[in-house]
């Protein structure tokens, strides 16, 4: 998932525990191997090699997670595109530069959801090299999807931890709320807040550990792939959801939509919330 994980697990002995855990990781594990927008040999490689040349029947799972992405496609008003992903590239981190007009010019004309043919559970893309990146919602799914193996061993206190996105197993033993430290973008070393969740997931979407920095100013991985450049927005996001699918979403096109009307969204959503605006300023709602 290229960030650190980890699952905590209470209430149960040592070998339960390990057994659930491992169960866990396999499904992460599998779902990096299959969506990865890194690995050359995942399905998604696979996938945009052989939609480009016809239509392409996918499985269930993949075809969940198209209908996801096309369904935020619409809600964000184009602003959320799974099919930015050779932008994504462009503005990589370790790039170390930035990319001139023209790079990202070129890089435009493969991207855009109307170039994608989707039928369920057909696809075809229309535009020769383009690049999905489902980077967006996989983590978030991953991190459900591992809770739920360990409901399903018997697990009913712990926690999912994918990179700061958070799946909850159950409550702590005692019955008490997970308390989320918040980190601070200008201190990632520190916590600037703190959120509880009982139960579903929460997310964080921001730019303070994946910019690209050039000549010190910072350039975020969030892309508007209407123009190809990055997005001035919050410097973080953080959302409470039913799940971390859907607060991994929220947290994304807030993200996406800019501090104003970001802030708008987030308020008619009805799902707790914590922003934190470039100058430290931090202000949500928890009710």
């Amino acid at each position: 998932m290229g960030c650190p994980c980890e699952i905590q697990i209470e209430g149960v002995d040592a070998i339960a525990a390990h057994a659930a855990a491992t169960r866990a990781r396999a499904e992460i594990d599998r779902l990096n191997a299959k969506y990865s927008h890194y690995l050359q040999d995942s399905l998604l490689a696979q996938l945009e090699l052989s939609a480009a040349e016809a239509d392409v029947e996918v499985d269930e799972e993949t075809a969940n997670l198209l209908d996801f992405a096309a369904a935020l496609h619409v809600q964000s008003e184009g602003l959320f595109d799974i099919t930015a992903g050779v932008l994504t590239r462009l503005w990589d981190a370790q790039s170390e530069r930035l990319p001139d007009a023209h790079e990202v010019e070129r890089a435009r004309a493969h991207v855009g959801w109307g170039l994608v043919d989707w039928r369920r559970p057909w696809l075809r893309l229309k535009a020769p090299g383009m690049h999905l990146d489902l980077g967006g919602i996989v983590k978030e799914y991953a991190a459900d999807r591992a809770a739920a193996i360990c409901r399903s061993a018997g697990i009913e206190h712990g926690v999912v931890d994918l990179g700061g996105d958070l799946a909850i197993i159950g409550a702590h033993v005692d019955g008490s709320v997970w308390r989320v430290g918040i980190k601070d973008p200008g201190d990632p070393a520190r916590a600037i807040a703190q959120i509880e969740v009982a139960a579903g997931g929460l997310a964080t979407s921001g730019d303070y550990e994946r910019a690209l920095v050039v000549d010190g100013k910072r350039y975020s991985h969030i892309l508007d792939p209407r123009s190809g450049l990055p997005v001035e927005s919050f410097a973080s996001v953080s959302v409470v959801g039913p799940s971390c699918l859907v607060a991994g979403a929220a947290s994304t096109l807030a993200m996406l939509l800019g501090s104003e009307a970001g802030a708008r969204y987030l308020a008619e959503l009805g799902l707790a919330y914590l922003c934190v605006e470039r100058n430290g300023r931090v202000h949500g709602c928890f009710a």
